[in-house]
């Protein structure tokens, strides 16, 4: 029985790949992803920590003490770690604290779309309405930014069937939303292709705290083992690691002692094998790659001028 399919790409077995390396001969690219989002007062959706009716004061107090409170926290540990980071936006945030974006913005991090708000997902949406939820926060980034974001992660990584279609229209080099696979891999779309950048659904404070209950002290073991099994991994292909964070949850006292003390063990463990990346340089890096390294990829399917150079391509 033939079961249906995305269609986006190919199965391809890791190890049986072409092999290249990222920037100086290195193996694992490693980049945090720290998720900034906005939630509307008494309507819509919200990562729900207890039960309550609306307006869900308890709810919105809780996730607004990552923007408050946990992402600044969050930020003296990347100054002194000298940890770039790949920042999730929710757009709605330029009008609620835009100063959290700017202190971000100041020490050169890439800014990625998020969405409007995380109170909605765009995959509920018909395909007229989710362009429109596209193009109203690329336009709002750009508007701040001064340029438009090249990389994508859905609200609630929520996808209809033609998402990736969209975001290639809209001009998205790369996006997030796909866990399936520890190198990047090119998506056929009805436009260009887009880079599936892989994001994890593991090493995540949401799906591993709030869903599986996982301790603090036991998530930032899960981020230092999988950055040293990984890294012994990598010896064989490249890889990337993901670290996807939520102010409002590892911004925590509690958690934050813990999560510095994973960064600081990749931080210790950098050597000459690990690059420690931002998202959009990762993608830009795939970008300039002959085609046929990278799955999806064959000759004349990637225009590379037309995709030109990712934001925040630091290479550190």
């Amino acid at each position: 029985m033939k079961l249906k399919s995305h269609g986006r790409f190919d199965y391809s077995a890791l190890p049986h790949r072409p092999l290249y390396d990222w920037p100086g001969g290195r193996r694992l690219a490693v980049y945090v992803g720290l998720n900034l989002e906005h939630f509307s007062f008494g309507e819509g959706l919200g990562a729900v920590l207890a039960p309550s009716g609306q307006p869900d004061v308890l709810n919105y107090a809780w996730r607004d003490y990552g923007n408050r409170v946990g992402a600044w926290r969050m930020l003296e540990l990347f100054e002194s770690l000298s940890m770039p980071v790949s920042l999730l936006v929710n757009s709605s945030l330029y009008e609620h604290c835009p100063e959290l974006i700017a202190a971000y913005r100041d020490r050169g991090d890439e800014i990625l779309g998020h969405g409007r708000s995380n109170a909605e997902r765009q995959g509920d949406l018909p395909e007229a309405e989710e362009r429109k939820l596209i193009e109203e926060t690329t336009a709002s980034i750009a508007a701040h930014e001064g340029r438009p974001p090249r990389g994508w992660l859905g609200p609630w990584i929520s996808e209809s069937n033609v998402t990736p279609d969209l975001l290639s229209e809209a001009g998205y080099g790369y996006l997030l939303d796909w866990c399936s696979d520890d190198q990047p891999v090119w998506m056929r779309t009805r436009n260009e292709p887009i880079l599936a950048l892989p994001y994890p659904q593991e090493i995540n404070d949401i799906p591993a705290i709030a869903v599986r209950r996982a301790g603090a002290r036991e998530f930032a073991d899960m981020i230092i083992d999988n950055f040293d099994e990984m890294r012994a991994q990598a010896k064989a292909q490249p890889l990337v690691m993901g670290i996807a964070l939520h102010a409002y949850i590892v911004g925590q006292p509690f958690r934050l002692r813990h999560l510095r003390r994973a960064l600081e063990h990749i931080a210790a463990n950098l050597g000459d094998d690990v690059w420690l990346a931002t998202a959009g340089a990762i993608a830009g890096h795939v970008e300039k790659l002959p085609a046929g390294i990278v799955p999806g990829s064959v000759p004349g399917s990637i225009p590379g001028s037309a995709r030109g150079s990712a934001s925040g391509a630091s290479q550190l």
